[in-house]
């Protein structure tokens, strides 16, 4: 059955086989021995997966951070059942905007899919926190 949205857009009432909505992790569950963390490192919520800032904390150039931060990013996804090649937006932030050419080339050289991954780039006033060069969180479908 279809209906319209408030703006006009034709959307699916009840369909068969649409996901659930509702917040959850993608992972499995933590050991409670761990204890509770401050923040989820995904979120998925319908087939939405809203994916953590991913850092790198150790000294670096700007190309091999993004490369590890790009690395560790895609296996996440992985892990959640997505790919870079489903990502819909990407926030990175820079410590300096003065790395933003080197990080591009390095950016440049995965496959983001048919149509690139929206994408913002800004350099903290404040830095990242860890002292990182670089942070990239996601948005992506499963």
């Amino acid at each position: 059955m279809q209906k319209k949205s408030r703006r006009g857009l034709l959307v699916a009432a009840n369909a068969p086989g649409t996901p659930r909505l509702e917040k959850r992790s993608p992972y499995p569950p933590r050991d409670p021995a761990i204890g509770a963390s401050l923040f989820s490192r995904a979120v998925a919520y319908g087939n939405l997966l809203f994916l953590s800032g991913i850092g790198n904390h150790t000294p670096r150039t700007i190309e091999v951070a993004t490369r590890d931060v790009i690395e560790e990013l895609e296996q996440s996804l992985i892990g959640a059942g997505s790919s870079l090649q489903k990502c819909l937006k990407a926030d990175v932030f820079l410590r300096s905007l003065a790395d933003y050419d080197a990080m591009n080339s390095v950016w440049r050289s995965y496959d983001w899919g048919m149509v690139p991954t929206v994408r913002t780039t800004v350099a903290p006033a404040e830095g990242i926190p860890g002292h990182s060069l670089i942070e990239i969180d996601v948005i992506a479908y499963i």
